[in-house]
C-alpha cells in the first residue's frame, strides 16, 4: 500500500484538503494579493475554534450523550471576570489567566454536579448551567467593555516569525491535547468509556472520576479561550462566545471525531477550524449575502462529512 493511500486513510486529511481548496479558490479570484493576510487571519481565528474544539472533543469521545453546551458562557465569564480583575495592569497578565482558568474548574465542577448528583443527561445539565453562567457575566459586565492590558492585546493580536501568536498557544494546547489522548492512562481510559461504559466499569477504569475531569477539562479549555478572545478584541462582550457554540461541535464532526465515542482526533480539529474559516471569508470575498453564506456554508459542510465518512465506510 503506497504512502497516500495510507494517508487518504486518516478522517482528519480531507478537513485540510477542504481547507486548502476553499483557500486555493479564494486566492485565485484575489490574483493572489491577498495570500498571506488570508493566511494569518485563517490561522488567528480557526485558532479560538480549536481551542473551544479541542475541549468540546473531549467530552464527545466519551460516548453518546456527552457534549457541553456552557462552552459559549463560560468564554463569556472568564473574559469578563480575567479582563476585570486585571484592571489594565501589565503585572497582571499571569494572574488574569489564572483567574481564567479558576472559573473554568469552577463551571466544569458544576456542570459534573449537575450530571452526577442529580442525574441530569449532559446536554440539559450544561444547558441549565450556561443560563446561571451567562447571567453571572451580565451582572459581572454590567455593560462595562473593560479593556485588556496593553501587553496581553498587542500579544494577542501580533505574530511571531510570520505565525499569529494566539495560533501558537493553541499549537501548544492541541500538543498537550495530543499527548493526554494518545500517549497517558487518561486517553486510553477516555477511549475505553467511549467505546463502552459499563464494559470500562467492569474493567476497573474510574468512570466517574474519569468523565468529572474530561468536563472540568473542557471548561477550562473554553475559558482559556474566553480570556485569548477577550483581549484580542479589545474587551469582552456578552455575546462574544454565541458563535463558538455551534462551531465547536461542528469542528469536532468535520474533523473526524467519532460522534459515537471511543475514538478523537487532534489533527482534524485544526482542519476543520481552518476550513469553517475559510469557507466564510471564500463567500465574503464573492459577495455572497449572509442569509446565502449560511445555507452554503451548511451544504459545504455536509458535503465534506458524506464524502470523508463515505471514504471511511468503503475502506472498512
Amino acid at each position: 500500500m503506497t504512502t497516500l493511500a495510507i494517508i487518504s486513510r486518516k478522517p482528519w486529511v480531507w478537513s485540510f484538503v477542504a481547507a486548502f481548496l476553499v483557500w486555493f479558490v479564494t486566492i485565485l479570484f484575489t490574483g493572489g494579493a491577498s495570500t498571506l493576510g488570508l493566511s494569518q487571519a485563517a490561522l488567528t481565528f480557526a485558532a479560538f475554534s480549536i481551542v473551544v474544539g479541542l475541549g468540546q472533543m473531549l467530552v464527545i469521545t466519551l460516548g453518546p450523550g456527552n457534549i457541553d453546551l456552557c462552552v459559549p458562557a463560560t468564554m463569556t465569564l472568564s473574559g469578563t471576570v480575567a479582563l476585570k480583575f486585571m484592571n489594565v495592569e501589565n503585572s497582571l497578565i499571569v494572574a488574569g489567566l489564572l483567574v481564567a482558568i479558576g472559573v473554568g474548574v469552577a463551571v466544569g465542577i458544576g456542570n459534573y454536579l449537575l450530571i452526577k448528583l442529580l442525574r441530569i443527561p449532559p446536554i440539559i445539565a450544561t444547558l441549565s448551567m450556561s443560563f446561571i453562567v451567562q447571567s453571572t457575566a451580565i451582572w459581572t459586565n454590567r455593560g462595562l467593555r473593560i479593556k485588556p492590558p496593553e501587553a496581553l492585546a498587542r500579544f494577542t493580536t501580533e505574530t511571531t516569525l510570520g505565525v499569529p501568536n494566539v495560533a501558537i498557544v493553541a499549537l501548544v494546547l492541541s500538543g498537550v491535547a495530543y499527548i493526554l489522548l494518545y500517549r497517558s492512562v487518561y486517553g486510553r481510559w477516555i477511549a475505553a468509556i467511549g467505546q463502552s461504559i459499563n464494559a470500562a466499569r467492569m474493567a476497573g477504569i474510574p468512570v466517574d472520576g474519569v468523565r468529572f475531569a474530561t468536563y472540568m477539562l473542557c471548561s477550562v479549555l473554553a475559558a482559556i479561550c474566553g480570556y485569548l478572545l477577550a483581549s484580542f478584541a479589545g474587551g469582552a462582550a456578552l455575546n462574544m462566545g454565541q458563535e463558538y457554540l455551534l462551531t465547536s461541535i461542528a469542528v469536532v464532526v468535520i474533523g473526524g471525531t467519532a460522534v459515537a465515542g471511543g475514538d478523537s482526533n487532534v489533527p482534524g480539529i485544526w482542519g476543520a477550524s481552518l476550513f469553517m474559516f475559510l469557507v466564510v471569508s471564500m463567500l465574503n470575498t464573492y459577495g455572497f449575502g449572509a442569509g446565502i453564506r449560511l445555507v452554503m456554508t451548511g451544504v459545504i459542510i455536509i458535503a465534506v462529512i458524506v464524502i470523508a465518512g463515505g471514504r471511511k465506510l468503503r475502506n472498512h
